[in-house]
């Protein structure tokens, strides 16, 4: 990309932060790693959602479990109908304890995979540690991630009846009434969107950036993933669904939207890698990686003190005694 640095106006664009995110994902080839990322998930997708729907059937009722269905398809529009949540939820019943546990390891291997791809865009070691413990950890990150999930779209689901409930009492009415219904709800999925992002970028790579950093990722990551939302809703809603695509509708529609986000998420990723001035502490500094300033690889972190330690004759000594 070093062409494109010599261009008049893209120059400039280049040697901003997003060009840097930008830089980062060619150097890690983001492509590879987003197709990475919709394999697994697209084989995790079902199993997750046969799991959830089992645990919801027992610990919610039926009215929350129906809230929870709709706000699923508000989350993702189409796809609701494509993939029969109301036959899932309705068989889910039938899941047994040692499915159940077979459909959590695909769950977890699902993590361990996210995880990785997330720690290839920071330039980190893949799968450090004890093979045992790291799966235990993304058992806890996967738990986590639905705990989290759930808090958040209960949350949306309050929230939604608390401002059609006000909207009611106020006497708003009309077009005034479903334009704060509309904005009302939008504002809700962004924080919603926001709240998922932000434990995704910290927790799964285990790496902690800077707080302003994760806060612009998740930002762009929760606008991002509204504006993707509304620009296919019209293809699963209507070129999915479609019957001369027969069986590949529902996959052709599941695949395309996991691939955009999972481009998006790696966007997010690399912003936060790659911000100037943080500082990377990783949660497995005590099995022996250090740290390493974000954006910066191992090799060019290397050759200021190469530099240094020609040009100053105090640096010797800390080298020394850093090697010992």
């Amino acid at each position: 990309m070093e062409w494109l640095r010599r261009l008049p106006v893209i120059g400039k664009l280049m040697r901003t932060h997003a060009g840097r995110a930008f830089e980062r994902l060619d150097a890690v080839h983001w492509a590879r790693l987003a197709a990475a990322i919709t394999f697994t998930s697209f084989v995790a997708l079902f199993p997750l959602i046969t799991v959830g729907a089992a645990i919801g059937a027992k610990l919610l009722s039926d009215d929350q479990l129906r809230d929870l269905q709709d706000e699923i398809a508000d989350q993702a529009p189409g796809l609701s109908d494509l993939l029969d949540l109301d036959g899932l939820v309705a068989h889910a019943g039938s899941v047994g304890l040692i499915a159940g546990a077979l459909l959590l390891v695909i769950g977890i291997n699902w993590v361990g995979a996210l995880r990785g791809s997330l720690r290839a865009v920071w330039e980190k070691e893949q799968d450090p540690g004890n093979p045992i413990l790291l799966r235990a950890k993304d058992a806890m990150v996967l738990v986590g991630l639905g705990a989290v999930g759930l808090v958040a779209i209960g949350s949306s689901v309050s929230a939604n009846i608390a401002v059609g409930w006000a909207a009611d009492k106020a006497g708003i009415e009309g077009g005034a009434g479903r334009a704060l219904l509309f904005f009302a709800g939008l504002a809700i999925a962004l924080v919603v969107n926001f709240l998922l992002l932000v434990y995704v970028l910290t927790r799964l790579p285990r790496v902690h950036p800077g707080r302003h950093a994760v806060v612009v990722a998740g930002l762009i990551g929760a606008v991002g993933f509204e504006l993707l939302k509304w620009l296919l809703t019209g293809y699963l809603q209507g070129v999915a669904g479609k019957s001369m695509y027969g069986a590949f509708a529902v996959p052709v529609a599941v695949v395309l939207w996991i691939n955009l986000m999972a481009r998006l998420l790696l966007y997010c990723a690399a912003w936060t890698a790659t911000a100037t001035g943080t500082a990377v502490r990783s949660d497995e500094s005590a099995e022996g990686e250090g740290a390493e300033p974000a954006g910066i690889s191992p090799a060019a972190a290397a050759a200021p003190q190469r530099a240094s330690a020609g040009s100053s004759a105090p640096a010797a000594p800390r080298l020394q005694k850093h090697g010992r």
